[in-house]
């Protein structure tokens, strides 16, 4: 079936053109990028429409129309939109730029490295295709300066009451005072007491250390963020005690997935791995809290001769992915792991790579804040994250 839609979709671009000639170009993209589309959300889905699979991930929830303004002229396409995707994770067709100020903020990216003299032959033939080939230091200042004005005002918005945070960051190479360095992409994702996501800004600094942390989990509460019932992250360097000091008596989830990644470097034997991950994912499948807590002491029993170094891990490490016990049992398997900031990251990183070394700290922040900002947008609009708690 698949196969019979592409070729229909083919056949009607090359039909376009034959009969319009350059003309019927625009026609014939827009046909074809719609096809790519539709494509690209059943490898999403893992299941084509109507296919009935254990490996489907959630379903197709028709279209949404879009104009967008290309070098041909205006092209209507259909964005393929998705529903109860398995942790809650977004799509968005990579065929299609996700937005404005996203797309500019890239190009501002690559027109700085072409500027500085950093670029490469293949940054320099993506530049001279997105921007044109007159490219000034001048010109990319005062655009620079529009679209930063619009993403500060985004990132220092006024914020509000919310239940959950969500916490990671990310790492980019930088070019920072003649080298190139990794630098920390801060940021959170907050829920409301609604059941709505949204992300609450962005943050660039030289590590994960706690003063960073502590300053950009400050700068949440000076925006008004209050209320909070649980702050979700991995083990970060630093973020447990920033969390803590920012917003005390504020329960802390450590990441599960993350939990049972780390428990490879405490297993002795190769063998034993899948027994160990099997073990774990038990108690953190538990009903309850004092489940869970019966699970883990036999768990660490079973391996305290065998393998003492991960009974001790197993005593003090696990226990920190706990706190979502205390939670309604609807919100507790999107909220026991940072696979919702994971998705987010992947997003941005189709955008990141495309640069691949950042000229300076100000070029990744624009980009990345404006990836992020267009990504609230959508979630803000959308459905609901989490069920309310009397629904």
């Amino acid at each position: 079936m698949t196969r019979q839609t592409k070729s229909t979709a083919v056949e009607d671009a090359l039909k376009l053109l034959a009969e319009a000639g350059l003309d019927g170009m625009a026609g014939a993209i827009q046909v074809l990028l719609n096809e790519a589309m539709k494509l690209e959300r059943e490898q999403f889905l893992q299941a084509k429409s109507h296919e009935r699979t254990e490996e489907r991930r959630g379903y197709a929830n028709g279209f949404k129309p879009k104009t967008v303004q290309s070098r041909l002229g205006a092209l209507s396409l259909q964005v393929p939109q998705v529903r109860d995707v398995e942790d809650g994770e977004s799509f968005y067709p990579q065929a299609l730029e996700r937005g404005e100020r996203s797309e500019r903020a890239l190009k501002l990216a690559l027109a700085e490295m072409y500027v500085q003299g950093v670029s490469t032959r293949k940054v320099a033939a993506i530049t001279e295709e997105l921007c044109g080939r007159q490219i000034s230091s001048a010109t990319v200042s005062r655009v620079s300066a529009e679209l930063d004005g619009q993403l500060e005002a985004w990132r220092k918005r006024p914020l509000g009451q919310l239940d959950y945070l969500v916490l990671d960051a990310m790492h980019e190479k930088v070019r920072h005072g003649g080298q190139v360095v990794s630098q920390a992409t801060l940021s959170a994702i907050g829920i409301d007491p609604e059941g709505r996501r949204s992300i609450l800004g962005c943050s660039v600094s030289l590590s994960e250390a706690e003063v960073h942390w502590r300053e950009f989990l400050s700068s949440l509460r000076e925006r008004g963020v209050h209320g909070l019932r649980m702050i979700v992250s991995d083990d970060h360097e630093g973020l447990k005690a920033a969390c803590t000091a920012v917003f005390p008596g504020v329960a802390w989830q450590r990441c599960q997935v993350h939990l049972q990644r780390n428990a490879t470097a405490y297993v002795p034997k190769v063998e034993m791995r899948k027994v160990v991950a099997r073990e774990l994912r038990d108690v953190f499948n538990a009903p309850s809290r004092e489940d869970a807590e019966r699970l883990l002491a036999l768990m660490a029993e079973r391996h305290r001769k065998t393998a003492p170094k991960l009974a001790e891990w197993i005593e003090t490490a696990v226990p920190e992915g706990f706190a979502v016990f205390a939670l309604p049992v609807a919100h507790r398997r999107r909220l026991r792991s940072t696979n919702l900031m994971e998705s987010l990251n992947s997003q941005v990183r189709r955008r990141t790579r495309v640069a691949g070394l950042f000229p300076n700290d100000a070029s990744l922040l624009r980009l990345v804040s404006a990836v992020l900002m267009e990504i609230s947008e959508e979630w803000e609009t959308g459905r609901r994250y989490l069920p309310k708690e009397n629904d």
